[in-house]
Formats: C-alpha cells, structure tokens, sequence
C-alpha cells in the first residue's frame, strides 16, 4: 500500500503534484489543508483524492508531508505542524526554488527527515502541466533519509531530478529568474525601442522574433560564447557608445539596463575570444 501523504498549501503546484502521486499511485493523498475549507475541497477535487480540512488539528499524522505553501509560509507552517506534534518520524518536503530544506529546521528537530524539490517549470496552467509532466527538471536537496523516498516518487510521476547544493540555493532560483523573467524583461525593452522607431507593435514582434529564437537556439545548442555576435563580440566599442547614448536618452532606466548589459557582454566577449585563443 502507498505511504499517506499530507498536502499543507494546495495551489498549482501542489495541486497537480498530489494528481500525479495519486494518479500513479506514489502516495494516497490523506489530508488537505489551504487557506480555507473550500478552497482545500476545490483541491482534493482536482486531485481526485484526499480530505478536505480546515485546520492543522483537523489533521492525521502520515508518514509523508509536503508543504506546498508560499516561500515566507514554509518556515512558520512547519514549526505549528511541529509544535502538533505530527512531524515525527516524517518525510517533510516543500517545492520552493527559492528557500532550501533548511527551512524546514523545526521539522528536522522534530525527529523528521527533510528536502526540497523545486520543478522547473511554469505551473500557470495545471490542467495541461499535469497532462505533459514527463521529463520535468526537479531541482532536489536535503537529508539522505528524506532523498531515498522522494527521488524514486518523482521518478514516477516523470521527473528527472537534478541535485543542487543547498548553501547555494538562491543563486539556483536566480538562475530560472534570469532564464526566464529578465528574458522578458530584454525582450520588453527591444520591442519598446522598436516602437519607438516608428514599428509598429506587431511588426516589432516579427521582427524581434527570428533574433531571439535563433539566437536562443544558438545558446542552448552551442553555448553562449560561441552565440554571441554583435558589436561587442566584434569589439565595436564606438558603435556600442553611440547606442548606449541613444538609448538613454529615448528612456533613462532602458539606458541603465542596456549599460548593464553591455558591461555583462564585454566579459563573455572576453572569455569567447579566450576560447579561440
């Protein structure tokens, strides 16, 4: 029979999380707790298993618990599941990519063995996550004891887990910010500076979209040194003078970022010549 889990915050990723276990039969979804009774039943709907309760006295002890709850929730929703004394002998793992295991320190007091596993991916749609879970990256730390179990259950719902140092946990969740939020964030800034050459909106997005997608393309497949082309992989630095001046003044804060930029791409044109050294 498959350990009870104990679901605390039941949004996106918890919910389709406890579909897949409960679907795949990894774990029987025991208890559900969120921020209110119906949204915990609206969850257990979702996940097809599990019970509704509307507080952490409501709840079982199980041998399994994960706390799929906001990054500043982790910390004091573990130390009441703790002082409740149903922590002990546990599995305790939460799904932030922002804060590590030790998070979860009252936990571990608490006799518990305890990780984090943070899926790399977008979960603005449950449904179709869900669906097309295989072969998701899970980036995974924490206590052996807490590993053993919870690396065969990811396996079988299709994760492909990536293990990451805890001491370094921040610069890992940076690392999606920058490959994911501040991609937009550039992007945002070449379709303004389009527009305001006179593009149009949806003439700019043609005309961004074959650089960006080559060029991400040439980054995944090659390696950033080897995709960089430009002025500053040419050493133009007079061309990159007059467009910084440009830029900032069309828009000041577009000109720091392009400055950030550029100071950024001097050191990777630095190191792709290295290379060919």
């Amino acid at each position: 029979m498959a350990p009870a889990l104990n679901i605390v915050g039941a949004g996106h990723v918890g919910r389709v999380l406890g579909r897949l276990f409960a679907q795949r039969g990894v774990f029987e979804v025991q208890d559900v707790l969120t921020r209110s009774r119906d949204s915990a039943q609206q969850a257990a709907g979702f996940i097809g298993a599990g019970h509704a309760v509307d507080g952490i006295g409501a709840m079982r002890p199980a041998p399994v618990w994960m706390l799929a709850v906001g990054d500043d929730q982790i910390a004091p929703v573990c130390v009441a599941l703790a002082q409740a004394g149903l922590l002990a002998n546990a599995v305790v793992f939460h799904c932030s990519g922002a804060k590590s295991s030790a998070e979860l320190d009252a936990a571990a007091q608490a006799g518990a063995a305890t990780a984090s596993v943070h899926p790399i991916r977008s979960f603005a749609d449950p449904q179709a996550v869900a669906a097309a879970f295989d072969g998701t990256f899970c980036g995974i730390e924490g206590a052996p004891a807490a590993l053993a179990l919870l690396g065969p259950a990811f396996e079988a719902i299709g994760a492909r887990l990536v293990p990451i140092d805890a001491a370094a946990k921040t610069v890992y969740h940076a690392a999606s910010v920058f490959a994911s939020n501040y991609l937009v964030t550039v992007l945002d800034a070449a379709l303004r500076a389009y527009q305001a050459a006179g593009i149009a909106p949806e003439v700019a997005r043609r005309l961004a979209a074959p650089l960006a997608t080559e060029t991400l393309s040439n980054v995944l497949r090659l390696g950033p040194e080897a995709a960089l082309s430009g002025p500053v992989a040419r050493g133009d630095m007079a061309t990159l003078a007059r467009q910084q001046a440009a830029v900032s003044g069309w828009d000041a804060p577009t000109g720091e970022l392009y400055a950030a930029l550029a100071e950024a791409t001097v050191e990777l044109a630095r190191r792709k010549r290295a290379g060919h050294a």
